[in-house]
């Protein structure tokens, strides 16, 4: 095993689910909500305010920091007169960065697809779902009100979308953007797992 590997997902679809259990099958580290206390540790800055930041849109840096334009201090840390929400994006973007940099790793989510996008050995997955499922699947796991689960998976799929448009150039959910989309209310999380586990196979093997 070689690959790190990215999943985008859906509100509802079970990517943190299916994630934990690709990375735990696979013995690789797994980052989702650790990747925010992992950055807070490297920062300083408090982890509470990376989860009030977390995949919100705010204001975009991502390009030119690809491109390597980003603003540092001179002793090549972040500079502290950054607006805060700059900072905390530069920190989580920086930590993405080290962790891919450390071996075989499963990300989800926080545009890690994008900032790895040069790295040949990044395999990239999106995962979705219907409707029904997704729903079904958010009451079990959130106390909200039946009539307003929809309009709230929505939403946060729409935060998810402007935070992955605005801060890359590439679109949140287009296929072409990924080596693989899987609809995890058709294959079950399980064979979701085994799907992603054959193409990761077939990948290295190429």
């Amino acid at each position: 095993m070689k690959s790190i590997i990215t999943i985008s997902r859906e509100f509802g679809s079970g990517g943190r689910e299916i994630g934990k259990n690709l990375a735990n099958q696979l013995g690789i580290p797994f980052y989702d909500k650790e990747l925010l206390e992992l950055a807070s540790k490297e920062s300083g800055i408090c982890k509470e305010l990376f989860v009030s930041h977390d995949e919100s849109y705010t204001n975009s840096l991502l390009y030119s920091l690809v491109m390597g334009a980003y603003p540092v201090s001179q002793d090549g840390k972040i500079n502290p007169e950054m607006p805060l929400n700059h900072r905390i994006f530069l920190a989580q973007f920086e930590t993405i960065k080290k962790i891919a940099e450390e071996g075989p790793c499963i990300i989800v989510g926080r545009c890690a697809d994008y900032i790895l996008k040069d790295n040949d050995n990044v395999i990239n997955f999106f995962i979705m779902g219907n409707m029904p499922q997704k729903k079904r699947r958010i009451l079990e796991r959130y106390d909200i009100e039946k009539n307003k689960v929809e309009d709230f998976i929505r939403k946060t799929d729409k935060r998810r979308a402007n935070y992955y448009n605005y801060y890359s150039d590439m679109k949140w959910g287009e296929a072409k953007n990924y080596d693989l989309c899987i609809n995890s209310s058709k294959t079950g999380p399980d064979g979701a797992v085994e799907l992603m586990k054959a193409y990761i196979n077939i990948k290295e093997a190429n």
